[in-house]
């Protein structure tokens, strides 16, 4: 079955352009013919001339950035975006999600709703689609989310799963809150799950993982795309009888999502490591698992700086809201998908305890478990945690605070509501998500 991604504004373009490298690279340099495979017919198609296409709609409301990942694409020489699946304008949004929702996004839907049925055309089977964006601006928030809801209108019954990049918390745009607000309130009625990447953690493991120097946004969009490519890349699941899942976004959603109250996905992935020290590196399965854990019920979201004071509360003792930090991370559920070498002696019974989650699911529902034994990215062992828990709890709730701040002295508001946006939909969206921020805190 074929995914559909969606890549929309300057960040979801450029993360989606790494994606599929990533997924390409990895494919290619398998010598596994049935896993390369599953993976190229899940995210390419390919031309009469034997070329990989991208199974993905491009679009923003400025050319530069698609121009910039068309071409990147091209002269990879192992894959291509297809000539005609993009669509931009001249003019951007000018970081107004209202902008974008209430302007840009009707004004071009027939044009956007075309590309997408001819690229779901090609498919011969739709698993789903996956629109790439930022919460932060006004093309991929605000255009996303409109043509998020033209895909839940188009097609009820295919699932979409948004990924979102939550941006640094000292601010990239000075309306970011009220865009974010706007989205993740729209979304939620409109997603089957939404995966978010926070920039903060991502600059981190750049910075003391990966040793980067300078941090630009390819190094931030790379990283990404590695755990996303971890999600994603085939796996053998406990449904897949023996073959590669052909399945990857319904598979997911029956194992997280499981109520429509509780729709956030986070992922972290271990190890991560300069390229340049992975051949020096030795990797085990039990001290793999053992950080991996700490780092769920701590919400550490990176292998450096674990908190391992955190343990389980007695079944006895009430547990917090998780919104400080040393506090236990409680999940809904989770999935861990292992890739790499003896992936099958691999001892996962540490997930698998009863207080790492909620009282009224079942461990044995709660957690999912996919393998592979393909290595993935060249780590000869890696582990990939994608959880329906706590864990965006706190930057979700700041982000709430500070746009309720600006909001109640009516700052910019009036940059929203000359394009139709009016203050009783800030209100719908403010409620909306503080019942998302109380659910999730009495989770218990």
């Amino acid at each position: 079955m074929s995914v559909v991604t969606v890549q929309l504004g300057q960040c979801g373009n450029q993360v989606g352009q790494e994606l599929f490298d990533v997924i390409c690279s990895d494919a290619r340099d398998v010598h596994r013919k049935t896993y390369s495979t599953v993976s190229c017919e899940r995210f390419f198609r390919e031309t009469t001339q034997g070329d990989l296409e991208a199974r993905a709609v491009l679009i923003d409301m400025e050319p530069k950035v698609i121009n910039h990942s068309m071409s990147k694409a091209a002269k990879s020489g192992r894959w291509r975006y297809g000539e005609t699946s993009h669509f931009s304008q001249k003019q951007g949004s000018g970081n107004n999600w209202a902008n974008g929702y209430c302007v840009h996004g009707p004004r071009h839907r027939d044009a956007v709703e075309e590309l997408m049925r001819r690229e779901v055309e090609h498919c011969d089977m739709l698993a789903g689609f996956i629109p790439i964006m930022s919460v932060a601006g006004g093309t991929g928030s605000g255009v996303g989310t409109f043509v998020t809801q033209c895909l839940r209108d188009a097609y009820p019954s295919s699932f979409v799963l948004n990924h979102l990049t939550w941006p640094y918390g000292t601010g990239e745009v000075i309306v970011q809150n009220y865009n974010s607000v706007l989205t993740l309130a729209h979304l939620y009625q409109l997603s089957d799950a939404i995966l978010v990447h926070e920039n903060d953690i991502v600059h981190k493991i750049c910075s003391q993982l990966l040793k980067i120097k300078q941090i630009s946004f390819s190094d931030i969009n790379r990283v990404i795309a590695h755990q996303l490519g971890g999600v994603l890349q085939p796996t053998l699941t406990p449904a897949s009888c023996g073959a590669y899942s052909r399945h990857p976004i319904g598979e997911l959603m029956s194992a997280l999502a499981c109520h429509p109250e509780y729709k956030l996905l986070s992922v972290c992935t271990i190890p991560q490591m300069a390229s340049s020290s992975i051949p020096f590196s030795t990797f085990s399965w039990p001290a793999l698992l053992k950080h991996l854990r700490q780092m769920l019920i701590s919400n550490s979201k990176m292998e450096g700086g674990i908190d391992w004071q955190v343990c389980p509360p007695p079944a006895s003792a009430g547990r917090s809201r998780s919104l400080s930090a040393g506090s236990f991370n409680t999940s809904l559920a989770n999935l861990l998908i292992l890739r790499g070498k003896d992936v099958y002696s691999a001892e996962t019974g540490g997930f698998e305890d009863s207080a790492i989650y909620t009282s009224w699911l079942p461990p044995d529902e709660a957690l999912s478990l996919w393998k592979s034994p393909v290595p993935f990215n060249k780590y000869e062992k890696s582990a990939t945690l994608v959880s329906n828990s706590q864990a965006l709890l706190r930057p979700l709730d700041d982000m709430v605070r500070k746009a309720w701040n600006m909001f109640a002295s009516r700052a910019y508001i009036h940059q929203y509501v000359k394009y139709g946006i009016s203050e009783e939909d800030f209100l719908d969206s403010f409620t909306s998500l503080e019942q998302v921020i109380s659910s999730y805190s009495e989770l218990q």
